[in-house]
């Protein structure tokens, strides 16, 4: 299995460029695979920096309702004419970010392409093929960031804070390796995996995505305390676990300490082989 870095906060080196957002091409023996797709139009360029051809793309996975993930979208059902691109049913409800000073910044998706007939609504498990499985609903509420407080969901009586029932995770099996892919754990690393523990007879090798320890509507990174606590969690799983985006570079380095080479960073060009 390959897993190149098309989107990311940082990169590896001058010749890629950044976003807030995330986007991960997967190539597994079936699929040929987008996880998001960033905020923008970068993943189109940095993915001709990495020698991914994105026509060659058959099937899209879009975490979560946020731009960050989700923005390139339009752009990547111009690109590609054919891959089916999986959603959660929820993911384009209105969404925001409550700042510091107060103002609301719309964090949705784009409306506009919400009725494109390639796009496919999905709700709780999914088993797509015999690699890849979809699940939500996590119910857990342990170790949860406190950055979710900023973030908001529109209903017909108005704002209020947002369930992230709109959040999916990937779980893909290859080889004897099993991935749980998540694009910003909203609902927790520690409660997403402990839903598979519950639900799902799964022995998991790798944890890959975002841990959401850095809110950038606040600017600031999470406790150092959470961190410390999650770092823990995921220490005595003996997961080999690969982070990135709202995981933070400063909450990184504090999971770093705790996990050593149990962690590591993904950065926008990076290239793993699992």
């Amino acid at each position: 299995m390959i897993i190149k870095t098309l989107v990311e906060n940082t990169a590896i080196s001058d010749d890629f460029e950044v976003e807030h957002g995330l986007s991960l091409y997967i190539q597994t023996k079936m699929h040929k695979m987008l996880f998001d797709l960033g905020a923008s139009t970068l993943f189109i360029r940095n993915a001709e920096r990495m020698g991914v051809d994105l026509s060659d793309i058959d099937l899209v996975v879009i975490s979560h309702g946020h731009y960050d993930h989700g923005g390139g979208l339009k752009a990547f059902l111009n690109h590609n004419t054919k891959a089916k691109v999986l959603l959660n049913k929820r993911a384009f409800q209105k969404h925001y970010a409550v700042h510091n000073n107060g103002q609301k910044a719309n964090i949705g998706l784009d409306q506009d392409v919400m009725t494109n007939n390639r796009l496919v609504f999905v709700e709780d498990d999914v088993v797509i093929d015999k690699e890849l499985e979809l699940f939500s609903n996590v119910k857990g509420e342990e170790l949860i960031s406190k950055g979710n407080n900023n973030l908001m969901m529109e209903l017909s009586t108005g704002l209020v804070k947002d369930d992230f029932a709109h959040e999916q995770n990937l779980i893909i099996k290859e080889e004897g390796k099993t991935l749980l892919v998540a694009g910003c754990a909203h609902k927790g690393i520690v409660n997403i995996l402990e839903h598979l523990r519950d639900h799902k007879n799964l022995a998991l090798s790798h944890v890959i995505g975002g841990f959401h320890l850095y809110s950038r509507s606040s600017g600031q990174s999470e406790d150092p305390v959470l961190g410390r606590q999650i770092g823990e969690y995921l220490k005595t799983t003996g997961l080999t676990c690969y982070t990135c985006h709202c995981t933070g570079t400063e909450s990184y380095r504090k999971l770093k300490e705790i996990m050593g080479e149990q962690i590591h960073y993904l950065a926008a060009g990076s290239q793993l082989t699992i």
